[in-house]
This record gives C-alpha cells, sequence and structure tokens, in this order.
C-alpha cells in the first residue's frame, strides 16, 4: 500500500463521486482512498453511503477539513461550477494534483490554476468526459470536419445538469474549428421566432442542449453536404461507462506538467 496513489474525492454524495468511490475501492492494488469530501454527508461513513461495507473513511464537510489529518496524491473533482475552482485551488496549495470532471471552469479560472500548478509543480487535468468512446466521438468528428464544414452539435444530459451547453460540446468544437475555417452556417437571412430556437454559437457551429429525465449523458455531431449527411454519434447508459477514464486519469496525472485538458491527452 505504500507505493499505491492516494486518492481523495470531492463530490463524493454525488452519482459520479459514488461510482468513483467503488471504482477506487476496488482499485487498492494501486489506488488507496483517503478521504471523502461532500457536505451534503458530513460525518457518514463512506462504505456505507455507497453500499458497500464500512471502510472507516468518514466524509468531510469540505477539503480543508480533510487536510487537517490526511494528504493526497490526487484530488478527484465531481461537485459543481460553484464549488471547482476552490477545490482546484485548494489541493494544489496542499501539494494535491486534480483531476477535474466539473464543468464550468471559465478562462480566470483556468488562469488562476495555470499560476497554481507551476508554483505546486502538481498538473491539472481537466476531463469534460471521461467515456473513451466519447474521446473517439470527438476524434472521428476533427477527422469528418476536413471534408464536410457544414456542423451541428446536439448534447443530451440528465435533468439534474445545471451547466450548458457540455463541456464535451464545447471540446469538440474546439477540436472541430482545429482543422474548420469559421463561417456562418444556413440562411444568410435566417431569423429565429422564438428566441434560442438555433442553439448556442461558437465560430459558426451551432450547438444545441437537451435535458430530459432518463438521459445520462449523450452527443451527436451531425454533419451536411450536397446530398449527403453524416452523424457520429456516442450514448453513455451508465456512469460505468465512465470509470476506465477516471482511474486513467488517477493513474496518469503524475507524469504530467501544467493544465492539461482532454482524455486524449494520456491515452497511449
Amino acid at each position: 500500500m505504500s507505493n499505491s496513489i492516494r486518492v481523495v474525492i470531492a463530490g463524493v454524495a454525488g452519482k459520479m463521486g459514488k461510482e468513483t468511490a467503488i471504482a477506487v475501492l476496488n482499485e487498492q492494488s494501486e489506488l488507496q482512498l483517503v478521504g471523502a469530501v461532500d457536505p451534503r454527508e458530513d460525518g457518514a461513513d463512506l462504505g456505507e453511503m455507497v453500499g458497500v461495507p464500512e471502510c472507516g473513511i468518514k466524509i468531510c464537510e469540505n477539503l480543508n477539513q480533510f487536510y487537517q489529518t490526511t494528504q493526497a496524491d490526487v484530488l478527484v473533482d465531481f461537485t459543481n461550477p460553484q464549488a471547482v475552482l476552490q477545490n482546484a485551488k485548494t489541493a494544489l496549495e496542499n501539494g494535491t494534483a486534480p483531476v477535474i470532471g466539473t464543468t464550468g471552469l471559465d478562462e480566470v479560472g483556468m488562469a488562476e490554476l495555470e499560476k497554481l500548478s507551476a508554483k505546486s509543480e502538481r498538473a491539472a487535468l481537466i476531463v469534460p468526459n471521461f467515456a473513451l468512446g466519447a474521446v473517439l466521438m470527438m476524434e472521428f468528428a476533427r477527422s469528418a470536419a476536413r471534408y464536410f464544414k457544414n456542423v451541428e452539435i446536439i448534447e443530451l444530459h440528465h435533468d439534474q445538469k445545471i451547466d450548458a451547453p457540455s463541456g464535451t460540446a464545447i471540446k469538440t468544437a474546439d477540436m472541430i474549428q482545429q482543422v474548420r475555417e469559421p463561417f456562418k452556417q444556413g440562411h444568410p437571412d435566417e431569423y429565429e421566432k422564438l428566441t434560442g430556437s438555433r442553439g448556442g454559437e461558437s465560430e459558426g457551429i451551432r450547438i444545441h442542449s437537451v435535458r430530459l429525465p432518463g438521459l445520462i449523458a449523450h452527443q451527436e455531431v451531425i454533419f451536411g453536404a450536397p446530398g449527403q449527411t453524416l452523424t457520429i454519434r456516442h450514448d453513455s447508459m451508465h456512469r460505468q461507462s465512465f470509470m476506465p477514464g477516471v482511474v486513467l486519469a488517477i493513474r496518469k496525472i503524475g507524469g504530467l506538467r501544467g493544465v492539461v485538458v482532454g482524455l486524449d491527452k494520456i491515452l497511449d
């Protein structure tokens, strides 16, 4: 256990946090779960909360409380856009590398992380989507954009997701923009009868967000050309689909430097 990677999870009472706790507990030969943070379950036993035998880890209200008694090598954050930046800063200030699965960081927050990462000599890994299939979907979309310049993105998530569009949709648009010149799609005189009906826009790429109960995480990228369309779609039907990517991120972040965005950056 002395050579294992010590892990603390923030947002552990959420659905992704619970799945991550179980995944880390199942990797005890390489990973050691040393702490869990969530104000909704302050003081509860982690094992009991996630439905496994008691493990002796008491959930802390916040990261500052955790660091009073324990240290960690890696923080996995599945909290919310309001908490993620402060959690990442607290982790870096304590010599912990954050793996961030929470979307919502803006350019100012990213700049702060860059400074703290350099000062602490710890990387910060931001992953819009931990599903390996989603990473491939984004790569396929970038390849297709070399040949199809007209494209729209539709992302679909559960109705408890509070930010839109998703980090995956934004990352997909960014990757497409690497190989596609910006231009305005559709009729030059088009207008909206209902505000927002054409979705958000990023350098001419329209992005649409759907929020419904029954969904987990889904996205399709639709390309159009005269006489044909091409649709690239990925669906996560269960949060277990994200866990191989989460575990890989925990294992790999120690070899990174600076702020890194995307699971694709750590795939061999």
